[in-house]
């Protein structure tokens, strides 16, 4: 038992580390999903930032008769802000428009996670000038978390 448990222990730590290594920031939210996604969706239209899409991959997992926590993508952004990157850099598009995933983990916990600005301006030698539009989203899951 206490091998299984170090194990799953030792699976996440280095799960959450891999992550952080691959360009993906993920954010504790004190909200269940439903209201984080609410929240951030809110924050969105606010900032006149458009919601192109959102996937319910419980809801559609549920729909398959399968069960899965809770986790929704949100895919928003602005196309004055991502079209100058894509135009410059074509590849940039596979990370653009922007998304952020709400999840919970196994103990119930919910979290945000995206991709990190500086991943995506290195992965793709964005230059600073066009990365301006797309820097702040760590503001915006932030004020969806207040």
């Amino acid at each position: 038992m206490r091998q299984t448990l170090f194990a799953m222990l030792f699976w996440i730590v280095s799960a959450a580390t891999s992550a952080a290594d691959q360009g993906i920031i993920s954010r504790p939210s004190p909200y269940p999903v439903r209201e984080t996604v609410s929240r951030l969706e809110s924050v969105l239209k606010d900032k006149g930032i458009t919601l192109f899409a959102k996937v319910d991959h419980a809801g559609e997992a549920e729909k398959a008769g399968l069960r899965m926590r809770p986790a929704q993508l949100l895919i928003f952004g602005n196309p004055r802000g991502g079209t100058p990157i894509m135009n410059a850099l074509p590849l940039a598009a596979l990370e653009l428009p922007l998304k952020a995933l709400i999840w919970e983990d196994a103990e119930g916990k919910v979290w945000v996670s995206y991709n990190d600005p500086a991943f995506i301006k290195d992965r793709f030698k964005v230059p600073n000038e066009l990365m301006k539009p797309i820097a702040g989203i760590g503001d915006l899951i932030g004020a969806a978390m207040k």
